[in-house]
């Protein structure tokens, strides 16, 4: 079947962890534009979200909407918290994720992002994504599932290669088992490790009608979109370009890595992205990074794209889920153009470099940083490696050193690295708090043009909405154009 595609002009960019909340991605969704929600974390992110009493229900009116109520009734149990957390009482955590979990763990995932979808979706038709992490591998199948299992519209992935999740949508469209290959450092040439979810495990037959939402990777090169358009396990929908000015993990360089003087990696002509040949493909695709304002939306029209990805505007949004707090402070410093953002290549564990806001009282303060006791107890951003005796094991650069050490990773590599798992649940308002009494300390990302938020905000305003922000983006346009006929693709379903 032939369906006629209306993409959005506008994607909200999908920022974690819980920053694109489901409150910002009805939001944009209601104005129909797509809003996306952060699966980066989403199982730990509800499961905080109830310790903190389920402000307003939201969670149990989405776990009503749920097709396996006794694993709602089993979490509500584990986690629910009516009052919420006593004074310095620490949340309580799930266990990390590995190659293998079980049913339990598996479940609680699914439920989390079909939760966050379900509410992003409630009561309107506009479009809703979920955007995951590449690297972070182990969670990302029960998570797709639980958004499908929501009716999520599209599923955007960064942060690596993500050439199997195409094929993984369409298995799991038709209720079919789906593997993709599991990254672990040190095997030999000849082995495959794999990471598998069977739809069928917690339900022998398709719980509703399933559908197979568009599939966007994030890509900052040429060569890594024409080898997703020939080798991907299914079909590519489109892509997001997102240029090294981008906000979170940005792709490292190519060719010989360049310093400046402030230790931030240098980008050159190899970064930049031929649109033309771009348009070979013949597959919608958006520009991200520096793209949010009227004239980089009709520019990016001009060139081809379908529209633009904007995240640093949005952030700031009175919907988004960063604190309040947060919030004013950085628009507060922007107005008075004493805002900065350093592209850290040390940062994230993940050894891409990482956006970072430079701002008092958050890991950017070597003070702050230094002070606190490394601890790795969230996990998403370990990696796997194969131990001497065979097994598979995990490890974080940004754990104590001692553990990063005996497990086979080298002192230089602790170096400078951040907890941004902990981080930045404090940026949301869910900071972990320790039995020595401190808390975790927040930690913000932002595109290189977060000091341009003073054009659109003013020097005497404090906050904004997200619909002020897609207003504002389209203020300028000479014409709006929400259809181009190469976007016919054929949609899949179960019943197909």
């Amino acid at each position: 079947m032939i369906a006629s595609v209306t993409h959005p002009l506008i994607i909200q960019g999908g920022m974690g962890v819980g920053v694109s909340n489901w409150v910002l991605a009805k939001a944009v969704a209601l104005r129909g534009q797509m809003g996306v929600v952060s699966g980066t974390c989403v199982d730990s992110l509800m499961i905080r979200r109830l310790q903190d009493g389920d402000v307003g229900g939201h969670i149990r009116r989405a776990m009503e909407a749920f097709p396996f109520p006794d694993v709602c009734t089993d979490v509500l149990n584990r986690y629910f918290r009516p009052e919420g957390l006593a004074d310095g009482e620490a949340y309580k955590e799930i266990p990390m994720y590995r190659q293998v979990v079980t049913k339990v763990r598996e479940q609680l995932t699914v439920l989390a992002s079909f939760v966050e979808v379900w509410l992003a979706k409630e009561g309107h038709s506009g479009p809703v994504g979920i955007n995951l992490l590449t690297k972070v591998q182990m969670p990302n199948l029960a998570t797709i599932y639980g958004a499908m299992l929501a009716q999520v519209d599209y599923v955007l992935m960064g942060a690596g290669i993500p050439k199997d999740i195409p094929g993984v949508l369409d298995r799991f469209a038709a209720h079919e088992p789906a593997s993709m290959k599991f990254d672990v450092e040190g095997l030999a040439k000849d082995e495959t490790a794999l990471l598998s979810f069977d739809p069928r495990v917690h339900s022998p037959t398709p719980p509703m009608q399933m559908k197979r939402p568009f599939f966007l990777p994030i890509i900052a090169s040429n060569s890594l979109a024409t080898m997703l358009v020939r080798k991907a396990s299914g079909r590519v929908d489109g892509f997001i370009i997102e240029a090294p000015t981008a906000g979170g993990h940005n792709a490292p360089p190519r060719g010989d890595l360049v310093l400046n003087e402030r230790g931030e990696p240098v980008y050159g002509e190899r970064d930049v992205v031929d649109l033309e040949k771009m348009k070979d493909h013949g597959l919608p695709f958006w520009l991200a990074g520096s793209a949010g304002s009227p004239e980089r939306l009709q520019a990016a029209l001009d060139a081809g794209a379908a529209g633009i990805q904007v995240g640093t505007l949005f952030a700031y949004a009175d919907e988004s889920g960063v604190t309040p707090e947060l919030k004013a402070d950085v628009i507060r410093q922007a107005q008075e153009d004493r805002i900065d953002v350093l592209t850290d290549g040390r940062a994230s564990p993940t050894g891409f470099p990482f956006k970072v806001v430079q701002i008092g009282g958050t890991m950017a303060d070597p003070a702050t940083y230094g002070a606190r006791k490394r601890v790795c107890d969230l996990g998403y951003l370990r990696e796997a490696y194969k131990r001497p005796d065979g097994r598979i094991d995990y490890r974080c650069a940004a754990e104590p050193v001692d553990t990063y050490v005996k497990k086979g990773g080298t002192v230089e590599n602790t170096e400078g690295r951040k907890c941004l798992c902990n981080a930045l649940f404090a940026t949301v308002g869910h900071a972990q708090r320790r039995s020595d009494g401190s808390v975790e300390a927040p930690l913000i990302t932002s595109g290189d043009e977060l000091k341009n938020i003073r054009r659109f905000i003013g020097s005497d305003r404090s906050g904004y909405t997200a619909g002020e922000v897609i207003d504002y983006l389209m203020s300028g346009l000479r014409e709006v154009r929400r259809f181009m006929p190469s976007m016919s693709v054929p949609r899949q379903s179960a019943a197909t």
